[in-house]
């Protein structure tokens, strides 16, 4: 050994690994965290376990488990892409959080890469859960997955990039109230319990541009029509996401 040589010798490690250990830690964080939980998976599998199991909506012909399934997977995908993650990054950022690890080797884009997959992570478990909660509902889905995982691809995109422009522009209270009320809202009036043909026809046409109805339209025309793919709903999607995505890169405030 040459002199001066230190061993281990000190350095950031690769950057695939501190992606990788960076995303297990925001996976383990949301899984311990109750509220998140109730929010991202409780509230999803009430929805599709109680309205497919009580005759509250009118869904139309068919089983209501065929209608709501979609639906529950779209709930689900929003609460943790966006509500979810706008509320974790909003106080992250009121702490400091972001700004110390904006500090350590990990750069910005790896940690926006890390807290990425670490949502795909959780909306798997979601998919996962929620698909076989609808089964022993009785559902019957139709239809290309290739398809489904592009949709679930595209509004993960979508609301992420919503959630992170929300969470890095308005204060962490704001944040909280905003991506709640949004939530609920878009639970209602997004094609996710009610059919968006109950709604008049100039509010309808407004709905069906918001990426939770695009979403949860979207699904429904794969799993329950056996569309092969619903380029409209994708193409309002990737909208939604390339503008949110943007929006977040461009003002978003680590501090």
């Amino acid at each position: 050994m040459s002199a001066g040589t230190f061993v281990p010798a000190p350095g950031a490690a690769p950057i695939g690994r501190m992606i990788l250990t960076q995303a297990g830690l925001e996976t383990r964080m949301l899984l311990r965290n109750g509220e998140q939980l109730l929010l991202t998976v409780i509230i999803p599998s009430v929805v599709l376990a109680l309205f497919s199991a009580v005759d509250i909506i009118d869904t139309g012909a068919g089983e209501r488990v065929d209608f709501l399934a979609p639906g529950a997977l779209a709930l689900a995908v929003m609460a943790t892409s966006f509500t979810g993650q706008a509320i974790g990054t909003g106080f992250e950022r009121r702490y400091g959080v972001l700004k110390r690890l904006a500090a350590s080797p990990l750069p910005r884009w790896g940690l926006m890469a890390a807290k990425t997959l670490s949502v795909l992570v959780i909306q798997l478990l979601q998919v996962v859960l929620l698909t076989a909660i609808a089964l022993a509902l009785g559902w019957s889905p139709h239809g290309n997955p290739l398809a489904v995982v592009l949709l679930l691809l595209l509004g993960t995109a979508a609301f992420s990039g919503l959630g992170l422009l929300m969470a890095g522009t308005l204060r962490a209270e704001a944040t909280l109230a905003a991506a709640n009320l949004v939530f609920i809202l878009l639970m209602v009036a997004g094609g996710v319990m009610v059919p968006l043909s109950k709604f008049p026809d100039g509010v309808r046409t407004v709905l069906e541009y918001t990426p939770i109805a695009a979403l949860s339209e979207g699904l429904r025309d794969v799993l329950q029509h056996g569309a092969s793919m619903p380029w409209g709903a994708a193409g309002v999607l990737a909208a939604w996401a390339v503008v949110g995505l943007a929006a977040a890169a461009r003002f978003f405030k680590w501090e």
